[in-house]
């Protein structure tokens, strides 16, 4: 029987030319809602700072921000509610239908509401304001419309007005939603510089996954210690090492003085680039090829330091010591995988 030929696959020209039409479309696309970004930035004025202000004094006062939009704004606003509590201000999200029938016990007297309508005209929206500020609580509104009725019935208001919509019928929102969006991280991200929340608060909310593995983790947590750390003495032979460093398991070996310091660090990779040039290599002494004065960490590092150190340096291996340059433990490159930090 016969094998038969594979032809490789070609694109007709046709499809090339759709290919590159489609990608200048999206690209036609992204430049509209860049332009509608850059709109709401030259707009941005005293309404984002007072807002910013508001909600401090709301969460100082043990207050939340609950943020209510309907349609494609709910899903903007979910997504806002999520990041100002992942970084510190405590926020939930409000459904203005459901808040008819019952979800309006959400709000708390030192609440801020932040309510998402373009046009300042969604009826739900409208609906729900006078309810919440008979409570007495302030609301903040983000529309393109600062004469609408919702910015009326604010004690804030900030502009997300763009020329107009990526949709090429002007009616999907598109470029007014990013925009929306755009501006619910800029609130979110001062009000983390201005309530001092620093990266251990972070690392706290974000238990699970590698940002919370790697904000939370320490050396001491993940480090090897005693028989699982190859080490030798000054005056060793570098086969003293590899003897080691094979016992150990690891890809490295720390060399230390009488007192236990750290005098260099002998790796794996050091064996492969010299021994080409040293055929009796493994009867040298491990000081005239170690690495002197090697990088180091101490033991109450975080994770995301040592993640650092590895990338900025291109090291697999990492000793550990203590304040009197004394060796306690080493960080393998290879341990990081199963630690989900990797």
């Amino acid at each position: 029987m016969t094998a038969r030929k594979t032809i490789p696959l070609k694109r007709r020209k046709n499809q090339t030319d759709s290919a590159d039409l489609y990608v200048q479309q999206g690209r036609t696309i992204i430049d509209l809602e860049i332009e509608g970004l850059r709109n709401v930035r030259t707009h941005l004025n005293s309404g984002f700072g007072n807002a910013v202000d508001m909600i401090i004094k709301a969460t100082r006062a043990g207050g939340k921000v609950v943020v209510t939009g309907v349609g494609k704004n709910l899903h903007i606003g979910e997504k806002i509610s999520a990041t100002l509590a992942s970084t510190g201000t405590t926020s939930v999200m409000l459904n203005p239908i459901q808040a008819m029938h019952g979800d309006l016990g959400i709000l708390a007297p030192a609440d801020i509401l932040l309510a998402l309508s373009y046009s300042g005209e969604s009826e739900e929206v409208l609906n729900l304001l006078p309810l919440v500020r008979r409570f007495g609580i302030k609301v903040i509104s983000l529309t393109g419309e600062l004469n609408s009725s919702m910015a009326k019935l604010s004690d804030e208001v900030i502009s997300v007005a763009i020329p107009r919509e990526a949709c090429p019928f002007n009616m999907a929102p598109t470029t007014s939603t990013t925009a929306t969006l755009a501006v619910g991280d800029a609130l979110a991200m001062v009000l983390l510089k201005a309530r001092g929340f620093k990266i251990e608060d972070y690392a706290k909310r974000h238990p699970a996954g590698a940002i919370g593995r790697t904000l939370l983790l320490r050396v001491s947590d993940m480090m090897r210690k005693a028989d699982r750390v190859a080490t030798v003495r000054s005056g060793a032979k570098i086969k003293d090492c590899i003897l080691a460093m094979t016992r150990a398991r690891t890809g490295s070996a720390g060399i230390l003085d009488s007192k236990g310091r750290i005098l260099g660090i002998f790796t794996d990779g050091d064996l492969r680039r010299h021994l080409p040039q040293h055929p009796n290599l493994i009867n040298l002494p491990v000081e005239s090829l170690m690495t002197r004065n090697p990088i180091t960490v101490q033991e109450d590092c975080l994770a995301a330091d040592v993640l650092r150190i590895f990338e900025k340096h291109n090291i697999d291996d990492l000793l550990v010591v203590d304040s009197k340059n004394r060796l306690v433990g080493a960080v393998d490159i290879q341990d990081l995988p199963k630690l989900k930090i990797l």
